[in-house]
C-alpha cells in the first residue's frame, strides 16, 4: 500500500515501526493555510508515492502541481500541532456570511484534541474549505460534502490519483484509526444566530472590602451563544447512514483499522428527555437502540462490524474549546489522543478507561454511571465509551465498542485483532510470490506465531501458557484443493485476548495476485 510522508527542511521522515498502533487518520473540511509554501521535498514525494497518478492521467500536470498546493484530497503526515497549524488555516471558519466572526474548525479542533493528549502522528486528508456555520444552505451541499468525506462511488484501489475523503485509507499502511469528525455538524439541524449579548445588571454602587482572588467575568461570546450542532430524528437517522457508509468501507477494503466518532448531540424532540438525569440517559439508549445506531449486525462465524467502530460520549467542554460553538467539542479527538499515548506506553490492548482528562471542565450532558450494575447508563457503557466526572475530575468511564457480542465489546481487545491483521498484512505481502507449498506455510505458520507470543508476552493473550493463549494452522486442514488451484494460502488465527470472555478465530488470506490487500481477515 502506499503511505504519505512527511519531509521538513529537506530532513528524511521519521521511520514508522512496523507494529506502531496510535496513528490517527482525521478526514475533513479546512481551509490551506494562505501563503504557506509547501516544502519542495514534500511535493516530490507525494509525486512519487502516486497520490496525484489519476491527476496526470485525466489532467494535465498543472492540475496536479494545483491539487499538490492545495493539499486537496491528499494525505499529509504531521507529527506536531506546529506541523499542522503550519499548513492549515484551522481556525478561520466564518461564523454567518458577510460577518468577520471566526470560529474553530471541528477537523482543527479534534486534531489538536489528538495532539494535547498524547497523539504523535497523525495523518490529515483535506476534502474542501469549511461551510459557513450559519446559513450554508446545509441541505442542499450536504450529498456533496458527504461524498467528499466518504464517497459513495466505485473505489478503485489501483487508482491513488482518483481517490477521495475514506478511500485514502486505503493507502495508509500504518493508520490504526480513522475520525470524519465533520460528520456531525454535516448533518446537523440549521442552527440559531448568536443571540443577544447578555444585559449589564445596574446595581447600586456600595463599598465592599476587596477580595484576594477576583471571580472570572461571564463568558459572553457570540460563540458561547451560538448552539452546538444538533440532531433531530430524521438528520439523526441521515448520520447514522453515513456511519454506516464508513463502516462498510471498512468492513472491505481496512479491517484492521477503527473508527472513532463522536455520537450527536440530539435536539429536545429527538429523544423523550434530555438533559443529566439518569432518566434522560435512560431515553438516550432507548434512543439509539430505536435508531440502529446500537443495531445487531453481529453473527457467529465473522467479525460483527460494529467492532469496527468507538462511539464516544459525551461532548466536552474544554480548556481550549472557547473557540468552538457553545464552547463544546466533540469527543473523538481527545479519544483517540488517549488511544495513542496507551498504544505507546502500555499496549494497545490495554483499556483507557480509569484516564483523567485534565484540560475538561465539564461534560454535555454530563454522564453518570448511576446506583447498580443494570442501571441504564451502565447498560450504555457496555456499547459506548463514556465520559463523565470523577472525584478526581472528568474521566474516561468505558472503553468499549458498539459490538453486541460480548466477546467484541472490549476496546483493547478489537484493538489487539486489528494490530495482529496490519502485521499480518506485511508477514503476507513479504511472501505473496513465494511458492504456494509445505514450506511456505510452515513459514507463515512460524511468523505468525512469534508475533502472537510477542503479544503473549507482552501481556496483550490471556491464558496460562501460548496453548491456551494462540492456536495457528496453516496446512492442508484450512487450505483446499481449490485454494491450491486458484493460488491462496490460508491461515487460520485463534487467540484469547486478555480481555475477552471467549475465544476469537478470524481467518487470513493470502493470494498469488501480489495485490496491496492480498492479506486479510475474511472470517
Amino acid at each position: 500500500m502506499l503511505s504519505a510522508l512527511r519531509f521538513q527542511n529537506g530532513t528524511a521522515p521519521d521511520t514508522v515501526a512496523d507494529h506502531r498502533a496510535d496513528v490517527a487518520c482525521f478526514i475533513g473540511h479546512v481551509a490551506r493555510r494562505p501563503r504557506a509554501p509547501l516544502p519542495s521535498v514534500l511535493r516530490t514525494q507525494l509525486r512519487r508515492a502516486g497520490w496525484t497518478h489519476g491527476v496526470w492521467l485525466t489532467g494535465t500536470e498543472a492540475d496536479a502541481d494545483a491539487r499538490l498546493d492545495a493539499l486537496l484530497q491528499l494525505p499529509v503526515a504531521v507529527e506536531s500541532w506546529d506541523d499542522f497549524d503550519r499548513l492549515f488555516a484551522w481556525e478561520r471558519r466564518a461564523v454567518a456570511e458577510g460577518q468577520p466572526a471566526r470560529c474553530a474548525t471541528y477537523l482543527g479542533a479534534a486534531v489538536r484534541a489528538f495532539f494535547a493528549h498524547g497523539g504523535r502522528r497523525a495523518y490529515i486528508v483535506r476534502v474542501g474549505d469549511p461551510w459557513t456555520y450559519v446559513g450554508s444552505d446545509r441541505a442542499e451541499q450536504r450529498p456533496q460534502r458527504l461524498d467528499a468525506l466518504a464517497p459513495s462511488s466505485r473505489f478503485d484501489p489501483l487508482s491513488p490519483g482518483s481517490w477521495r475523503g475514506l478511500q485514502h485509507l486505503y493507502g495508509l499502511d500504518d493508520a490504526s484509526h480513522v475520525c470524519l469528525p465533520d460528520l456531525i455538524d454535516l448533518f446537523a439541524i440549521d442552527p440559531q444566530p448568536p443571540s443577544a449579548a447578555i444585559e449589564t445588571v445596574n446595581d447600586p454602587e456600595i463599598f465592599v472590602e476587596c477580595s484576594a482572588v477576583e471571580p472570572p467575568l461571564p463568558d459572553d461570546t457570540p460563540l458561547a451563544r451560538l448552539s452546538a450542532p444538533q440532531l433531530d430524528a430524521d438528520s439523526f437517522a441521515a448520520w447514522h447512514a453515513g456511519i454506516g457508509r464508513v463502516r462498510a468501507f471498512l468492513d472491505t477494503w481496512r479491517r484492521d483499522a477503527l473508527l472513532v466518532a463522536a455520537l450527536p448531540l440530539p435536539t429536545a424532540d429527538a429523544v423523550n428527555a434530555t438533559g443529566t438525569t439518569l432518566h434522560a440517559q435512560a431515553d438516550w439508549l432507548g434512543f439509539l437502540e430505536r435508531t440502529g445506531v446500537l443495531d445487531n449486525d453481529d453473527t457467529a462465524d465473522r467479525r460483527p462490524r460494529n467492532a469496527l467502530s468507538q462511539l464516544v460520549w459525551p461532548w466536552l467542554h474544554s480548556r481550549l474549546s472557547s473557540d468552538l460553538p457553545q464552547g463544546l467539542e466533540t469527543p473523538e479527538g481527545t479519544f483517540v489522543g488517549l488511544l495513542a499515548a496507551n498504544a505507546m506506553t502500555r499496549g494497545t490492548f490495554r483499556s483507557v478507561a480509569g484516564t483523567r482528562l485534565p484540560d475538561a471542565i465539564d461534560c454535555v450532558p454530563t454522564s453518570d454511571l448511576g446506583q447498580g450494575a443494570d442501571s441504564p447508563a451502565v447498560r450504555l457503557a457496555q456499547r459506548v465509551c463514556l465520559i463523565g466526572p470523577e472525584p478526581e475530575g472528568i474521566t474516561v468511564l468505558s472503553d468499549v465498542t458498539a459490538a453486541q457480542r460480548p466477546g467484541w465489546r472490549s476496546g483493547g481487545a478489537s484493538r489487539l485483532i486489528a494490530a495482529v491483521l496490519r502485521a499480518a498484512r506485511r508477514i503476507g505481502e513479504s511472501a505473496v510470490f513465494e511458492p504456494n507449498g509445505p514450506l511456505l506455510w510452515a513459514s507463515l505458520r512460524r511468523d505468525m506465531e512469534a508475533l502472537l507470543e510477542a503479544f503473549r508476552i507482552a501481556g496483550g493473550l490471556g491464558g496460562e501458557s501460548a496453548d491456551q493463549a494462540y492456536t495457528v494452522r496453516c496446512d492442508r486442514s484450512v487450505i483446499s484443493q481449490n485454494d491450491l488451484d486458484n493460488g491462496r494460502v490460508r491461515i487460520e488465527v485463534a487467540v484469547l485476548p486478555v480481555a475477552a470472555v471467549e475465544r476469537i478465530t478470524i481467518a487470513l488470506e493470502l493470494r498469488s495476485a501480489g495485490t496491496s490487500n492480498a492479506f486479510g481477515e475474511v472470517a
